[in-house]
C-alpha cells in the first residue's frame, strides 16, 4: 500500500470529533442567566463558582475547595496553602507537564525532578525516595493521562519523613484509585479546566482538599491574603486575586453530569483498539486503578521508530498522534532557575518510544478504533 505521504489513499478521510464538545442546553441555559445577572465576577454575590466547588470536592470525596483561573496557579496556590516556600524542595515526575515544576519555581521553591516508573510511566515512589534531602518538603504525583498514581506509596512516604502530597490532577477527572476519587487522596489535589481537559471552561482550575485549615491558607492565597469570614479590606497574609468567574463556572457545573458518560465513551473505545501483532501496546495502568478517565492514551513502540517520519505520516493518514513530552531535566528554562534534575532513563526511554491518542480522537464511534491500528500497520511497514 502506498503510504498518503507519498501520494497514497488514506486510512481515514473523516475528521474526528471537535474537542470541547458543542455547548449543551444547560450550559446555555445557565451561562445565559450568569450574563443577564450583571454578577460575573466571583465575589459579586453570584453562585456558580460556590455550586461548582461544591460539588467538584463532592466527587472528590472532600468537604473543601477553591475555585482558579488555571491549574498551574492552583499547583503553586496548594504549595503555598500548605506552607511550601523558599529554601524547600519539591519532587516531581520527570514525565508530565512543564507546569508541575514552574508552579514549583512560582512558589520559591526547587523542584526535584525524578523518574518515572519504566512501565506505567507515573512517578516513581522509589526514585522519589531516593531523591529526599533535609529540603524536601513535599512530592507531587501526577495522575498522567488521567489514570491514577499508585497512591499509597507516596503518603507513606510523606508519614515516614513529614512531608505533605500535592496530588497535580489536572488530566484525570472523574478518575479512581482503590475504589476512592483521586484529587482528595493527598493534603490537596489540583484539577484544570484548560481547553483540552475532560472539562473546560478554556481555561480554569480548582484545588480540593481534606482539612479545614488547609482549605482557609489556600483561600486565603487565593483572595489576596483575605482571611475566610474576616474583613474585605484586612489581608493579614500574603496573597494573590487567583479566583475564577461566574461564566467560567456556569460553563462547568452542567458537565459534572455527562462527565461519566463521557469517560465511558472513551473507556469504550480505548478497549475497542486491537493492536493484534503490531509492535505496539498501550501503557498499562497504575497499580490501584478502579477508574480511568482516558484524557489520553499513552502507546509505546516495542521497537525503534523513526518518531518524526511516523508522526508526518500517521497524520497524513487521518489518524494524527502526538509526540508526547520531554523529559522535564532537559529543559533548561527549568535548570537555569534552579530546578535539580537526577538521573531519569526511564522517563527518557518514554520520550523516545511513546506517543499519544488524543482525548478528543477517544469520544469517537468506538467502531473507529480500528482506524488506528490500520493505520499503524501500513505506516509501521513502510
Amino acid at each position: 500500500m502506498t503510504l498518503a505521504l507519498h501520494g497514497g489513499t488514506p486510512v481515514r478521510s473523516t475528521p474526528w470529533p471537535s474537542w470541547p464538545p458543542p455547548m449543551d442546553d444547560a450550559q446555555r441555559k445557565l451561562v445565559t442567566d450568569v450574563l443577564e445577572s450583571g454578577l460575573w465576577g466571583a465575589t459579586q454575590g453570584g453562585s456558580a463558582v460556590s455550586d461548582l466547588t461544591a460539588a467538584f470536592a463532592g466527587r472528590s470525596g472532600v468537604p473543601y475547595g477553591v475555585a482558579v483561573g488555571n491549574a498551574t496557579l492552583g499547583l503553586f496556590a496548594a504549595l503555598r496553602g500548605l506552607g511550601v516556600g523558599p529554601g524547600d524542595e519539591v519532587i516531581v515526575p520527570a514525565y508530565t507537564f512543564v507546569a508541575s515544576a514552574t508552579s514549583v519555581l512560582l512558589a520559591g521553591a526547587t523542584p526535584v525532578i525524578v523518574d518515572v516508573d519504566p512501565v506505567d510511566l507515573h512517578l516513581s515512589a522509589t526514585a522519589a525516595e531516593a531523591a529526599i534531602t533535609s529540603k524536601t518538603v513535599a512530592v507531587m504525583p501526577v495522575h498522567l493521562a488521567g489514570s491514577p498514581a499508585d497512591m499509597d506509596p507516596f503518603n507513606e512516604l510523606a508519614a515516614r519523613y513529614g512531608l505533605v502530597v500535592v496530588e497535580d490532577a489536572a488530566q484525570a477527572h472523574g478518575a479512581a484509585y482503590r475504589g476512592r476519587p483521586i484529587g482528595g487522596l493527598g493534603d490537596a489535589g489540583v484539577y484544570s479546566f484548560q481547553a483540552s481537559k475532560a472539562m473546560t471552561a478554556g481555561e480554569g482550575g480548582l484545588i480540593v482538599c481534606r482539612e479545614e485549615s488547609v482549605h482557609e491558607a489556600i483561600w486565603s492565597v487565593c483572595n489576596l491574603g483575605r482571611k475566610l469570614g474576616g474583613q474585605w479590606y484586612g489581608h493579614p497574609n500574603l496573597g494573590w486575586n487567583l479566583r475564577l468567574t461566574e461564566i467560567q463556572a456556569a460553563l462547568l457545573i452542567p458537565w459534572l453530569d455527562r462527565l461519566d458518560a463521557e469517560i465511558d465513551r472513551r473507556e469504550a473505545f480505548c478497549a475497542a483498539l486491537d493492536l493484534g501483532d503490531l509492535p505496539v501496546r498501550a501503557v498499562p495502568q497504575p497499580e490501584g486503578t478502579t477508574r480511568d478517565s482516558r484524557h489520553l492514551l499513552m502507546l509505546r513502540f516495542e521497537q525503534p521508530v523513526d518518531r518524526a517520519f511516523l508522526l508526518a505520516a500517521m497524520a497524513a493518514e487521518g489518524v494524527p498522534l502526538e509526540a508526547g513530552y520531554p523529559p522535564l531535566g532537559t529543559m533548561s528554562a527549568l535548570t537555569e532557575a534552579g530546578a535539580r534534575a537526577e538521573p531519569c532513563p526511564a522517563t527518557q526511554a518514554a520520550a523516545e518510544s511513546v506517543v499519544w491518542v488524543r482525548q478528543s480522537m477517544l469520544m469517537d464511534d468506538p467502531a473507529r478504533a480500528v482506524d488506528i491500528a490500520e493505520a499503524l500497520a501500513k505506516v509501521l511497514s513502510a
